[in-house]
């Protein structure tokens, strides 16, 4: 199984997902991208190129990153793990400082309807301070696999990564 690990915006390819993948034993492949200053569409067509060229097989996405896994994920029928999902970009990075092309997240935005549920597994924290509200993560990709952890944080350090990887992926 090779993962591609997403990671947030303001993040580091080095994020607690992939730390704890690579430490499961998992093949990780998790580039560094630079959200502020490639356009939606730039970041989308890299992830595109990692994956064809790696044969990835599971995609893992927090935050922002959750965002470019469900679309790739929605395009790809590929599973994917979303990790605090930020759907809904359009909303919330304007809050974090970002100034970039909004519209063109608010056009991906349509791409996650195609979404199987068979593929998606999501975990997210009840205190994340960053998206202060994951209802419309809940009602959307609420499943069997919906993990919702109580004093859980915006930062995938403080979700139980290490099991709730063991129980949606397969090695």
């Amino acid at each position: 199984m090779k993962i591609l690990n997403i990671h947030g915006y303001m993040g580091s390819s080095e994020n607690s997902a992939c730390s704890v993948l690579k430490k499961m034993g998992y093949d990780v492949i998790s580039i560094q991208l630079d959200y502020d200053n490639m356009s939606p569409y730039s970041v989308l067509d890299m992830l595109l190129r990692q994956i064809s060229d790696n044969n990835i097989t599971h995609i893992v996405g927090t935050s922002l990153g959750g965002f470019f896994g469900a679309v790739l994920s929605a395009e790809l029928d590929v599973p994917v793990v979303l990790v605090n999902p930020c759907l809904m970009p359009f909303v919330y990075l304007s809050r974090l400082g970002f100034t970039g092309d909004i519209v063109s997240y608010i056009e991906m935005f349509g791409k996650i309807s195609n979404l199987k549920n068979k593929n998606v597994s999501t975990i997210i924290g009840e205190q994340d301070e960053v998206i202060d509200s994951h209802d419309f993560t809940e009602k959307f990709l609420g499943n069997e696999r919906f993990r919702k952890v109580p004093h859980g944080r915006h930062s995938g350090a403080t979700l139980p990564l290490e099991s709730y990887f063991r129980e949606v992926l397969s090695v």
